[in-house]
């Protein structure tokens, strides 16, 4: 397993956006796009290096970890923007590259995996499609996704009691949208629901979250898996027992070999 760092796929102002390229050993190994988590605040590409993103290049799928732009700065969707830009670049350079890419999968974490799965279910959507590092003659659809401990339904996520809010005082939701409560724009909070984007034509989806997870409850995964099987959509939903948000189980060798084996079956 190799690692190439701060590839930059696109400029935006004077701000460089770049990945990290984890490549598997095998040549013809599939590639996944990992979006880190942090609230869509914090985070960058490197988060998780050693115990998550090099593991699962090692079990056999190359991972480009991403950088995308961060709130307060940036304005929704610039976040899907960037992703999006990001997977033409790897296609408009698989050849120098040496990756395979006529079939990507994306794979995001907390926060990460509602942009990764927003991303996944608006294929051809001109409104989150955007024009970040151009390639626009290159395809942003991916194939497979997986969505760890992400949200799903913002409102709901994002609408807090007054002693929940006292015990988590952060306002991811709000903070993405500009507002200082959802409940604000709930009518767009309803549209940026994954739920409304699921369609029998989205890409397979391993979900995966923490029966203890305090900070997304695990019910935002089992209402996306329900909405993707009513779809008709090939989806898995894994509960771990005993993990929290960003639970260390999460990154445990069985959890990664599952991950790995399942990207590379879809993406094969």
């Amino acid at each position: 397993m190799t690692v190439e760092n701060d590839l930059v796929f696109a400029t935006v102002g004077r701000t460089g956006l770049g990945l990290d390229l984890y490549r598997a050993p095998q040549p013809d190994a599939p590639l996944v796009l990992y979006v880190h988590g942090g609230g869509w605040r914090h985070g960058d590409k490197a988060d998780g290096s050693a115990e998550r993103l090099a593991p699962l290049a090692a079990y056999g799928v190359t991972v480009a970890s991403v950088n995308y732009r961060l709130v307060p700065d940036a304005v929704f969707p610039d976040q899907v923007h960037d992703l999006k830009g990001a997977v033409r670049w790897l296609r408009a350079h698989s050849a120098g590259l040496g990756v395979a890419t006529e079939r990507i999968g994306v794979w995001g974490a907390s926060a990460g995996a509602y942009l990764g799965s927003l991303l996944a279910l608006t294929p051809g959507d001109a409104e989150y499609e955007g024009t970040v590092g151009g390639n626009l003659d290159q395809s942003s659809e991916v194939q497979a996704a997986v969505h760890w401990f992400g949200q799903s339904d913002l409102l709901v996520s994002g609408s807090r009691s007054e002693l929940e809010a006292r015990v988590l005082p952060f306002a991811f939701e709000a903070d993405l949208l500009g507002v200082s409560t959802v409940a604000e724009v709930a009518d767009r909070a309803r549209e940026l629901s994954l739920l409304s984007r699921v369609s029998r034509q989205a890409p397979p989806f391993l979900i995966a979250h923490g029966d203890r997870d305090r900070v997304i409850p695990p019910s935002e995964g089992e209402a996306l898996h329900g909405a993707l099987s009513r779809a008709g959509v090939n989806t898995r939903f894994d509960l771990l027992g005993g993990a929290g948000h960003e639970g260390v189980e999460f990154d445990r060798p069985d959890s990664l070999a599952v991950t790995a084996a399942w990207l590379r079956a879809v993406l094969c």
